[in-house]
C-alpha cells in the first residue's frame, strides 16, 4: 500500500510537469492540431488523469491503512490502483497518435473499475477494519 502512495505524490508531479510542457506550448495557436483537436484534446486527458488518479490512490491508501491484516483482496486492489495511473497518460498520448489503439483505455478503465470494486468488497466486510470512519485520525507515516 505505501506503493499507493508513492504513486499519487509520483502522479502530482507529473501533472506539474505535463502541465508546464503543455502551458509552454499553448501560445502556438496549431499546435497538435490547434485547441480543439483529437490529439490535444487527448494530451489535456492525461494530464488531469495524473491529478485525478493521484487523489484516488491517496484516498485508497488511506482506507487500506484500516485493514489490520494483509487481505489478497487488499493487495490486488492495491495492483489495480497503481496499473490504472500508470496506463491511463499513456494510453491517452499513444491514442492520441495512433487513434486505432483506442481499445488501449479497456486497461487502465478495467484495472480502476476492478479496484474499485475489491475495496468495496473489502468495506463491505467490517470485520478487518479496525477502526470504525468515526474514529478516523490521519497519523504520521
Amino acid at each position: 500500500m505505501r506503493m499507493n502512495l508513492l504513486l499519487a505524490w509520483l502522479g502530482i508531479l507529473c501533472g506539474f510537469l505535463s502541465g508546464l510542457y503543455l502551458g509552454l506550448n499553448f501560445h502556438r495557436e496549431t499546435w497538435l492540431g490547434g485547441y480543439g483537436s483529437f490529439q490535444r484534446r487527448l494530451y489535456r486527458l492525461g494530464h488531469i488523469s495524473f491529478f485525478g488518479l493521484a487523489v484516488v490512490n491517496f484516498m485508497f491508501y488511506f482506507t487500506a491503512q484500516k485493514f489490520s491484516d494483509p487481505n489478497p483482496l487488499l493487495a490486488g486492489a492495491s495492483w489495480a490502483f497503481i496499473i490504472g495511473p500508470i496506463s491511463m497518460p499513456l494510453c491517452c498520448v499513444l491514442m492520441a497518435h495512433f487513434p486505432r489503439t483506442h481499445l488501449a483505455f479497456a486497461v487502465p478503465v478495467l484495472s480502476l473499475i476492478t479496484g474499485a470494486l475489491l475495496t468495496l468488497i473489502l468495506l463491505a466486510d467490517e470485520s478487518p477494519i479496525t477502526h470504525h470512519a468515526s474514529s478516523f485520525t490521519f497519523q504520521p507515516i
